[in-house]
């Protein structure tokens, strides 16, 4: 196994590079010169086609993939993840600074760079706060719903340049349509001659060969299109040269009226980014035998944006397509990811008119490429069949991104997925149980499943789901639907307790309640097999000695032979907490 952050010193955890550079030798650095230059090639296209999506000028796209992956892969966990701009965060950027500044305006990259530092910084404070796990409450069903609402909108921006036709900047998602079919017999056909080429060129070399950068292929080949149609005379726009510099020192808007504009847009850039750096950061690492530190990634993606947003980046998260090409390129350590920065820097000092007859209805091609594989359709329709409640986060996730803020959208998504998730946990089964055999000791099992009789002696009852303020109204009303005189005909109540996992005063108030209210009617109340940590919660609550008087049994086997049943199976007391 790879060391970690987790293994090292106190150092060495917020410096994993100290780790790491240990593994450096020449065959470790000839693997990641070639997984750099991979690298280089790939995001170069995407680079350009991410800045796009941004609403920036391509050579931030460049600058971004530059620094971005170098700090956080010198103080992320991952050896194989490539951080950088990504289609998502880029999308969610153009949301959140458009709706304050507008697109192509003086202030609007400032803007940009402000709300990149806000969310590096507001990253780097929950990484070095421990709270890496905050990632697991944002559930994968909303991510995929996001990210396909995502997809379309790119596909609906990117769709007046591969047609060729004027939408106003900044129209919403409906609007841009409207748009759009307004002006159907303006369509430049040259524009979508090259559009088509470069997805026809793309798809085909990713088909047949599946590790070729298909997409600067596509755009090569879109481009010699446009130049054999004499695009430039025809209407067809062209990205122009890039300024052939490096990254200038940036300062970011930070007067109090923007700042507090951006900051609910920063939170969500900083909480997807995550999101798609610890995810992307885990599934390779289940690849690759590597354990990943999910505080440490928190740190790496929150120097990255901080350090980035004064050198002319914008917000950048994990990249699963630059990753799994590195780690299929044979990367060893984040040098890979360094080698790939020098190679861009030596692509902008010597060669910056590489972008200078590239059109923009060729980007447009790569980029629309670029959204249909961000919908996952074989995710989408195992939730579709799988679950009601996860479909119906999936489905208002996806609606929401289409009709509002993006910022909103995610959050909307989260508060669903928890109402959903709260609403499961307070309301625990309550079933009725009844004794069965197996291998000389004794298990309860659902009467319905197992078309069981009764026990004669004792109703049993068991309670799946922990005992807390929310969940007491439900399980109280379904501990009294199953305890009515005339199902216990005269029978005594067992409570199978293993299903519970906690309990609060709430819990164990209502516990009394339901005890005292059975005794009045005559009906002696029992427990059995509750864990030890709620029993201790059960004492530190002062209710222990309280519900003492209806017996707590440690095994099934001891309560049902303490009650007088039939089934019981007097041979063994064993210990039976598995339902």
């Amino acid at each position: 196994m790879n060391p970690t952050s987790e293994d090292a010193s106190p150092l060495a955890r917020y410096f994993p590079f100290l780790i790491w550079y240990q593994q450096i030798n020449r065959n470790s650095l000839q693997a990641d010169l070639l997984a750099g230059l991979t690298g280089a090639i790939v995001v170069l296209p995407q680079g350009v086609a991410y800045a796009l999506i941004a609403g920036l000028p391509p050579e931030y796209g460049l600058y971004t993939a530059i620094i971005t992956p170098v700090i956080a892969g010198l103080f992320g966990s991952s050896l194989h993840l490539i951080s950088g701009p990504t289609a998502a965060i880029s999308i969610v950027v153009l949301s959140v600074v458009s709706t304050v500044v507008p697109p192509g305006s003086q202030a609007f990259i400032p803007a940009v760079m402000t709300l990149t530092l806000m969310a590096g910084l507001m990253q780097l404070t929950l990484g070095l706060m421990r709270l890496g796990s905050i990632v697991n409450f944002i559930s994968h069903t909303v991510v995929i719903g996001f990210t396909a609402g995502a997809a379309i909108l790119i596909g609906t921006s990117q769709l007046k340049y591969a047609l060729g036709l004027s939408v106003e900047s900044g129209s919403s998602f409906f609007a841009t349509w409207q748009q759009l079919f307004a002006q159907l017999n303006a369509i430049n056909p040259y524009t979508v001659l090259i559009a088509l080429t470069t997805i026809a060129t793309t798809l085909l070399c990713k088909r047949l060969w599946p590790r070729s950068p298909n997409m600067f292929i596509g755009m090569v080949m879109g481009s010699l299109a446009c130049w054999l149609v004499d695009g430039a005379s025809r209407g067809v726009t062209l990205v122009g040269a890039l300024p052939g510099s490096l990254p200038e020192i940036a300062l970011p808007d930070l007067s109090p009226e923007t700042l507090s504009a951006l900051l609910p847009g920063a939170a969500a850039v900083a909480i997807l980014g995550l999101v798609e750096a610890v995810s992307i950061a885990r599934a390779i690492a289940i690849r690759s035998g590597q354990r990943i530190d999910g505080n440490q990634e928190f740190i790496g993606q929150g120097l990255s944006n901080t350090l980035g947003s004064f050198c002319s980046c914008y917000a950048g998260s994990g990249s699963f397509t630059r990753s799994g090409i590195n780690y299929e390129a044979g990367a060893q350590t984040p040098l890979a990811a360094l080698f790939a920065a020098v190679i861009l820097i030596l692509i902008l000092l010597l060669i910056p008119d590489i972008t200078a007859y590239l059109p923009l209805a060729a980007m447009a091609g790569a980029i629309l490429v670029i959204a249909w594989n961000l919908i996952d359709l074989h995710h989408i329709q195992q939730i579709c069949r799988s679950s009601r409640q996860e479909s119906a986060v999936l489905l208002i996730t996806f609606i929401a991104t289409l009709t509002v803020e993006l910022e909103f959208a995610i959050y909307l998504g989260v508060i669903v997925s928890l109402i959903l998730y709260l609403r499961r946990t307070a309301r625990p089964r309550v079933m009725e149980v009844a004794p069965i055999e197996f291998d000389q000791r004794t298990y309860l099992r659902s009467l319905e499943r197992y078309e069981l009789a009764a026990d004669p002696a004792v109703k049993i009852l068991r309670i799946d789901g922990s005992l807390f303020f929310g969940a007491v109204d439900h399980v109280q009303r379904a501990l009294q639907k199953h305890s009515t005189p005339q199902q216990l005909g005269g029978r005594q109540l067992l409570v199978f307790c293993p299903g519970i996992n906690f309990i609060d005063l709430s819990g164990a108030e209502m516990l009394l309640q339901e005890t005292e209210r059975l005794e009045r009617a005559g009906v002696r109340v029992s427990f059995c097999v509750f864990k030890n940590t709620v029993l201790d919660e059960l004492k530190a609550l002062g209710y222990f000695q309280q519900l003492e008087r209806g017996n707590f049994y440690p095994t099934v086997d001891a309560a049902l032979l303490s009650l007088g049943s039939p089934n019981a199976h007097s041979a063994k007391v064993i210990s039976a907490d598995a339902s």
